[in-house]
């Protein structure tokens, strides 16, 4: 049974909210065929929790190129803030369950690695901005998603005790970070989810939709 008992909801965007992971499969063939390098087929995990900066770090390493941080950062933002502002959706049902929230009188946030640009950007462009209390950008803290630091920072922005905040999540390796600030965690089903059997039993709820989760409501077989 998926209860409704929090007083504030952080979400993830990329694969939670919206339908984007395309986007950045897309931007990584184009960066890393640039410099004459295949997507190796582990790149897209190894990456999945680590913010912005760290994947930049990251990519560096690996590749042993010589750019910095920074431009890496520049590269990425420019190859996506025109699939962000103008093609990116929402996965169905997600306006909806973010209204049933607010009509419940619970405190809507964001916890990403998008950068505040390109999330205020696509969250006006699907007409939710307005529905958020807080948002809250990775490259505002210095660990990632496996770190409380993110949570945490979106629970104080909201002004909610972190133990009345659930966190929804597509990546297992999220969990730490989760538990780590003290929140609920609900596993987002998505088909970039390479682990979602051990998120079903490791998370506290999961999802395959939001879709299903409003009709499952209004069907009075969950509470929220």
């Amino acid at each position: 049974m998926f209860s409704q008992d929090f007083k504030g909801a952080i979400f993830d965007l990329d694969g939670t909210l919206l339908d984007s992971m395309w986007v950045w499969q897309r931007v990584d063939e184009i960066f890393l065929h640039a410099r004459g390098f295949a997507v190796p087929d582990d790149y897209s995990q190894a990456i999945l929790a680590l913010t912005f900066r760290e994947t930049a770090e990251y990519t560096i390493k690996r590749f042993g190129l010589c750019d910095t941080p920074e431009q890496l950062m520049d590269e990425w933002n420019q190859l996506s803030e025109e699939q962000y502002s103008n093609h990116v959706k929402l996965k169905p049902g997600v306006r909806g369950y973010l209204k049933h929230l607010r009509a419940c009188g619970i405190k809507l946030g964001v916890a990403t690695a998008l950068t505040t640009h390109v999330m205020q950007a696509v969250l006006s462009n699907n007409d939710v901005l307005h529905l958020f209390d807080a948002l809250t950008s990775a490259d505002e803290v210095v660990r990632g998603k496996t770190h409380p630091d993110i949570y945490l920072l979106a629970a104080q922005k909201l002004g909610i005790d972190p133990r009345d905040c659930i966190v929804f999540e597509d990546v297992h390796k999220t969990l730490r970070g989760i538990r780590a600030a003290g929140m609920k965690a609900c596993a987002v089903w998505d088909e970039s989810c390479v682990e979602w059997d051990k998120m079903v039993h490791a998370f506290d709820y999961h999802v395959l939709s939001f879709a299903q989760l409003l009709t499952d409501i209004a069907n009075g077989t969950r509470d929220g």
